[in-house]
C-alpha cells in the first residue's frame, strides 16, 4: 500500500516504489526539492521509512518529585552500539484514528500500570529526519509513583502477547535530570523530556498544586 504523501510547492515526486509493505513500509522515493538559489536540486534517491504517529510521557509525581521510567530490551540499539537494555519514558505508535494522549494513557496503563491525570504538552519531534517519518507527540504526565524496593525498582509489565519485558523504575526527579544533563540518557525522547523538566520543574509543580497555566503551556 502505497501512504500518502503531502504535497509541497518546492518538491517535485519524480517515482516511489514500496519495496517493503509490512508494518511499516519502506519505500524508493527519486526527487528534487528547490535549493537555496531558487534552483532545483538534481534528481536524489531516498529510502523513506513510514513509521507514522506516536506518542510519549513522563509520568511525574510532584509531591514525591519522581518520575517513573521503564527499561526494556531494543535490538536497534545494540545494533547502533549502544548498551540494548534502555532506560526510556512510556511510549507508542498511535492505533488508527487514536489521538496522541490516547495513546500515552494506553501506553502509560501497558507499560507501567499508571493512570495518568493532567497532561501538559511538551513538544512534537519528528525522530529521524533523514529516514523516517516518524513523528512524536511528548508530554508530561501526572502520576502517583508506586511503592519501590531500595533499587528503585517498582514492577516488570508489558504486554504478555507481544513478548513484552518492561521493569519499572523511580527516580527522584533530580537524578533523573542530572543523568540527561550528564549525557547519561541514550534514548532521545527520554533526554529531551528531562531536559525540559529540568528548566519547567518549579513551574509544573506549581501548575499542579493547582491554578492556572502560563500562555503556551497549557494542560489538557
Amino acid at each position: 500500500m502505497t501512504l500518502p504523501l503531502p504535497a509541497h510547492p518546492d518538491l517535485v515526486v519524480d517515482s516511489r516504489l514500496t519495496v517493503w509493505d509490512g508494518r511499516f513500509p519502506l519505500e524508493l522515493v527519486r526527487f528534487r526539492n528547490r535549493r537555496f538559489d531558487g534552483a532545483l536540486s538534481g534528481q536524489r534517491t531516498w529510502e523513506l521509512w513510514r513509521r507514522g504517529r506516536a506518542g510519549a510521557v513522563l509520568p511525574y509525581d510532584p509531591a514525591a518529585d519522581a518520575v517513573v521510567l521503564i527499561e526494556q530490551f531494543r535490538l536497534p540499539a545494540l545494533a547502533a552500539g549502544v548498551d540494548p537494555v534502555m532506560l526510556e519514558v512510556p511510549a507508542g505508535l498511535c492505533d488508527g484514528s487514536e489521538s496522541a494522549e490516547e495513546t500515552i494513557r494506553r501506553e502509560a496503563a501497558e507499560e507501567t500500570g499508571l493512570a495518568l491525570g493532567r497532561l501538559v504538552p511538551i513538544g512534537d519531534y519528528v525522530l529521524s529526519p533523514g529516514g523516517c517519518d516518524e513523528r512524536v507527540a511528548l508530554f508530561a504526565g501526572e502520576a502517583r509513583v508506586p511503592a519501590t524496593d531500595a533499587a528503585g525498582f517498582a514492577a516488570l509489565a508489558g504486554l504478555a502477547d507481544e513478548h513484552e519485558d518492561i521493569r519499572v523504575l523511580v527516580w527522584p526527579a533530580a537524578r533523573a535530570i542530572e543523568a540527561a544533563l550528564e549525557g547519561g540518557i541514550a534514548n532521545a525522547v527520554t533526554a529531551i523530556a528531562l531536559l525540559w523538566l529540568a528548566a519547567r520543574r518549579p513551574w509544573l509543580r506549581a501548575q499542579w498544586a493547582g491554578g492556572a497555566a502560563p500562555a503556551g503551556q497549557n494542560e489538557i
